[in-house]
């Protein structure tokens, strides 16, 4: 009886070992991306301003292809079009000027007077709450005075007993202005300097001019960065990604336009002091979504608590209202799906967004969002229509058959 020999266990696979070249090499890549993160960091605000200039560009672009169809050369075109826009923009503001100038200035004079109101009627509606929320003691023991000494007692400043005797609504309006002066130092850190302002406003002119003059140059050199192999999908999600940003830039600018129009003609129905300076307040801020509406409408129910709190009311029901209408009608229509980002989205990009770079990350946080967005969007459309017809083809595939390997699949 022939006997057989146990076969040999199976080997296991030896481990990877690190070869010194490998740690080195990972060592280089991880210092690449940390120099390039700072990097990134210390000249944040010009990436920023590239990518205002880029957005801009993309939609002073398409005006320029019409152009160049009547012959005008692309350059050419380029420049009538963002001059000409900066004429009108220039004309329109000069021609509105002294109006916005007076009204300015009076909703400058009456801001703190509407804070008093406010502070007034918080501190008769609520006075438990506002003692708490200015941070004084509801039971704290009144200070009464020493019994007399022998010593001759000197008499006390009569500036001091204002000061104790200060209402808790006073610290609330103290604390609103520091809270307001805050933000605004840390909103607009950037606006230390009237010439790089000057400076930054000018090089965005002129990229846009550029950019737009020459897309296929700046096209062709990202597209050079990338393998052949990859290049037709990189070319399909950057032109799906021009296309989500134009339609976003031109969808703010006509909800820009149309929401400072309708703010100023509620406000002249309301009664409402300095309705035209608080228009274009709402129009301006309209650039910023969610967030913008908001800033733009603190002012005008301040404005409100001049008169009274009910007209406070009713304006804040107003602003309601028209973010209502264009939520649901103007934005959708002007769209029609183009980008759909959550709202939960939206909120989370532009609070990191605002925490890390100021206002410039508030500003392009919506429009940056989009654009991340795109590629990971048609990565999920190409998903599920691969889910799709491996589904389909399971069900027309008879029991019996054999199924194609997943290699077969592939090929």
């Amino acid at each position: 009886m022939a006997t057989t020999e146990p076969s040999p266990a199976p080997r296991r696979p030896e481990a990877p070992r690190w070869r010194t070249t490998d740690l080195a090499r990972g060592a280089l890549v991880a210092l690449a991306v940390w120099f390039g993160l700072q990097l990134l960091w210390t000249v944040s605000a010009l990436v920023f301003l590239v990518f205002l200039a880029t957005l801009f560009g993309l939609a002073v672009g398409q005006g320029v292809d019409r152009l160049e169809r009547l012959g005008i050369r692309r350059g050419v075109g380029s420049a009538l079009i963002v001059f000409g826009a900066l004429g009108l923009v220039g004309g329109g503001l000069a021609l509105s000027a002294p109006t916005l100038i007076s009204q300015g200035a009076q909703l400058q004079q009456e801001f703190p007077a509407a804070v008093v109101k406010l502070r007034d009627w918080v501190d008769a509606k609520q006075p438990g709450w506002a003692r708490g929320l200015s941070g004084a003691k509801a039971n704290a023991p009144v200070s009464t005075p020493s019994a007399p000494s022998a010593a001759p007692s000197t008499p006390t400043a009569p500036a001091a007993a204002p000061a104790a005797e200060q209402k808790p609504s006073d610290a609330i309006q103290q604390k609103l202005t520091e809270l307001l002066q805050g933000a605004s130092r840390y909103l607009f850190a950037f606006v230390t300097s009237t010439v790089a302002v000057a400076g930054a406003v000018v090089m965005l002119i002129f990229l846009v001019i550029y950019l737009a003059a020459e897309p296929e140059v700046y096209h062709g050199w990202l597209l050079g960065l990338v393998p052949a192999a990859r290049r037709r999908g990189v070319r399909e999600v950057l032109a799906a990604i021009a296309i989500v940003l134009r339609k976003w830039l031109v969808t703010q600018l006509i909800a820009m336009l149309v929401i400072g129009t309708v703010t100023t003609v509620v406000l002249l129905l309301l009664g409402v002091k300095a309705a035209f300076a608080l228009g274009f307040l709402a129009g301006l801020f309209e650039f910023i979504p969610t967030v913008g509406p908001i800033l733009s409408a603190v002012p005008g129910i301040l404005m409100g608590f001049v008169d009274s709190p009910e007209k406070a009311a009713v304006v804040a029901l107003a602003y309601w209202g028209i973010q209502f209408l264009e939520n649901n009608l103007l934005i959708p229509y002007l769209m029609r799906g183009e980008m759909d980002i959550p709202p939960a989205i939206t909120l989370i990009a532009q609070t990191l967004m605002t925490l890390v770079f100021g206002f410039l990350g508030l500003m392009v946080a919506v429009p940056l969002t989009a654009a991340v967005l795109v590629p990971l969007r048609l990565i999920a459309q190409r998903e599920d229509a691969h889910e799709q017809a491996l589904t389909t083809q399971a069900l027309h595939t008879p029991a019996g058959s054999a199924q194609p390997s997943s290699s077969e699949t592939a090929s």
